[in-house]
This record gives C-alpha cells, structure tokens and sequence, in this order.
C-alpha cells in the first residue's frame, strides 16, 4: 500500500501528522516541512504557488496514495493549481474545516484566524457560503502566530503570546463568534490561551484535524512508518517537531533539496 504524502511551510503541519497517528497509527506517512522558505503566509500568491507545486512535484515522486496539504495558506491559495497536476487525491483543509464549522454554529457567527494569505483569499467564505445560507464569516488575519509558535512562545502565562493573542482576538470576541476555526496549522498549539481569550461557549474548530479526520474516512494500513523530510536544518527541525507531535522522539528528519528551490 502506498503512503500518504503531507507538506507545509514547516512544522505547523505536524499538527495534522499527530492527528493521523491518532486515528490511523498503522498509516505511512512522509512529511515535508519546507523549513528553507518558511513562513508562506506573508508572501504573494504567485510565490506560493511557485513553492506548493514544487512540494507536491517532490512528494509525487514517492509512492503516495493521497497528498495532503497540511497548510492553511497553500490550501487557500493554490488547491487547484495541485489538483490540476496530481494523479492522486489532493486534500487540503478549507473544505474539512468549514463543514466542521458549520455543523458546530449556533448561531450563525462563525470566525476564522489565519495568515494574511489566507484571509485575503476569501476561500473560506466562498466555501461556507456554498454549504449553508446566512452564515456571517468574521475573518482575521494573525502574522505573529506563526514566529511566535515556532519560537516556544505557545504556553498559558507568557505575557507576549497573550498580549498578541488577546488583541487579535478581541474583534471576534467582540462579533459575537460561537465558532472559531483555526486556520493555520500552527495554531492547535494555541488552543489553551485563544480559548482563555474568547470565553467559554466558543467551539475551535482545528483545520489539521478537519482534514485528518476526512483521510481517516478513506486510508487505512498497518505497520506504518513516518519519514520526515526537510529542505533545511534538520536538527532544529528534530528538536521542534517533539514539541508539535507531543512526542519526546520522532526518528530520522533527513534534509532534502528540491530542484525547484
């Protein structure tokens, strides 16, 4: 049986990678983390998706059996341009988190925290409009997320990460939001000090388990393997990626290059 092919900027889709252990620990997996060219959110889109399809031309040329874009800007900004050149299924996580998140409201007032990529792309407005009628999506975007997550400033009690935390989310709060989707997959690491922000009664919706939970619904395996691939510095990578899986050891990262860089 083939394996699933995940990418991202970095570690953020490590999220998602622990995610399918959980509900599939016999799946194989091969992650790339294009830590060379980490963050994507801040760039244009014809950058990004210059960078996605030589991530997914990389990971094609492995025996995968789907591709998995464990990346909120790259899901937003180039899903079809990656559809158009892959011969397997390509999952991204706009479509899995939206019907989560539709599903989750109450009252019709849906957030949505993300790069500024993604948030300027519409994406996820353009999708929950086309699954349910009058529901308000309230978007924002949050460029100090990613560095700060990727610098261990995530835990309850760092007064930076809280600050930053408590004003972006303060327009949210504000509109009255009872669902909340964490639109990049960095995020999840957040999900203790975003949910002390909004209050009890916000639903947090987590796109890289969005997204895990529709591959759960066509992929199964046993015995499976996870290599990790990065396109630079492996050991920081090593060290980061135990804090994104929870695992205190994760096996080999080997460095890639990738022709397109």
């Amino acid at each position: 049986m083939g394996c699933v092919g995940v990418f991202d900027s970095g570690l953020g889709g490590l999220t998602t990678v622990r995610t399918i252990h959980n509900l599939l620990p016999g799946q194989d997996i091969i992650y790339l983390g294009d830590t060379a060219r980490v963050p994507y959110g801040n760039r244009g889109s014809d950058v990004i998706k210059k960078f996605a399809l030589a991530n997914a031309r990389f990971l094609l040329g492995y025996d995968i059996e789907t591709l998995v874009i464990a990346c909120g800007t790259v899901s937003t900004v180039a899903l079809d341009e990656l559809r158009a050149i892959s011969p397997v299924p390509v999952l991204g996580v706009v479509e899995p988190a939206c019907f989560q998140a539709v599903a989750a409201t109450k009252n019709k007032r849906v957030g949505l925290i993300a790069t500024k990529a993604t948030v300027a792309s519409g994406a996820y407005e353009r999708e929950i409009a086309g699954l349910v009628e009058n529901v308000e999506v309230f978007s924002k975007a949050c460029p100090l997320f990613v560095p700060l997550v990727e610098n261990g400033r995530f835990s309850r009690g760092d007064t930076v990460i809280e600050t930053v935390a408590t004003e972006y989310l303060a327009p949210l709060k504000a509109a009255g939001v009872d669902t909340l989707i964490l639109g990049c997959t960095h995020y999840p690491l957040l999900k203790d000090i975003i949910s002390d922000c909004m209050g009890g009664g916000v639903t947090l919706i987590d796109s890289g388990e969005a997204v895990a939970a529709a591959l759960g619904e066509n992929i199964s395996g046993a015995n499976g393997t996870t290599r990790y691939l990065v396109t630079d510095d492996e050991d920081k990578f090593g060290e980061l990626a135990k804090i994104f899986l929870q695992n205190t050891t994760i096996g080999l990262v080997e460095r890639v290059d990738i022709d397109e860089i």
